[in-house]
């Protein structure tokens, strides 16, 4: 896993449009040259990409949006099937489980490292933390540094991952926001992509605890 990136404008960005990867966005703006999102089928999709264009347009980034719509027809995930089969709790629940993509990262990382190699960018970022290693398998360290040493072999530029953000909370994402000037109600976070954040599920609990913790005024629009 790359630690540190020394050139300018050598990098994509995976911006899904929510709190992690918007503040990734803002904290590397002076080295990305190319933003993508990825409109897998998730029930929260299009409110997230709003937002990852709306964020690069206002830091005069490329942002491209990529269709994965074979994920949402062959996948089995909560987070395929609708806003009613989100579960509500704190990610650390078992129940929390069934809101994995399988391999979505492994997934979104293999065609992020294609696209840097075609614009010869050296360095594709993602915003994934240490709140996510409790469910998600393609979060953790090991798989980070698995798909590094992959792209940087199947690649005649070495494309590398850097993923910054590993091993830090939410919170400490939320206070390098705070840092940036970032506000936080122009991103999205809540599993159920309704009008209003519900609130009850575990993106939504993760959220209130990080703008909590961090003394960031909330003003997210919640159902409860």
């Amino acid at each position: 896993m790359a630690d540190n990136i020394t050139e300018a404008k050598d990098s994509l960005i995976i911006v899904s449009g929510g709190m992690d990867s918007v503040t990734l966005l803002h904290e590397y703006c002076e080295r990305i040259a190319l933003a993508v999102s990825f409109d897998y089928g998730s029930n929260h999709n299009q409110r997230e990409i709003a937002y990852a264009r709306l964020h690069c347009g206002r830091l005069g980034i490329e942002h491209i949006v990529i269709p994965l719509e074979f994920m949402q027809r062959y996948f089995k995930s909560s987070l395929l099937e609708g806003a009613e089969a989100i579960p509500e709790g704190h990610y650390e629940d078992e129940n929390m489980k069934s809101t994995v993509v399988p391999f979505r990262n492994g997934i979104m990382l293999s065609i992020a490292a294609g696209m840097a190699e075609s614009r010869g960018l050296k360095y594709v970022m993602m915003a994934n933390h240490g709140g996510d290693h409790a469910i998600y398998p393609d979060c953790r360290s090991e798989f980070v540094d698995a798909m590094c040493a992959a792209t940087r072999a199947g690649t005649y530029v070495g494309v590398e991952v850097l993923a910054p953000y590993t091993n830090i909370t939410k919170t400490d994402i939320a206070c390098k926001g705070k840092q940036l000037g970032i506000d936080y109600g122009e991103t999205w976070s809540c599993y159920k992509g309704g009008e209003k954040h519900c609130g009850r599920c575990g993106t939504c609990v993760e959220r209130k605890e990080a703008l909590h913790d961090a003394g960031i005024a909330d003003n997210t629009e919640y159902e409860l």
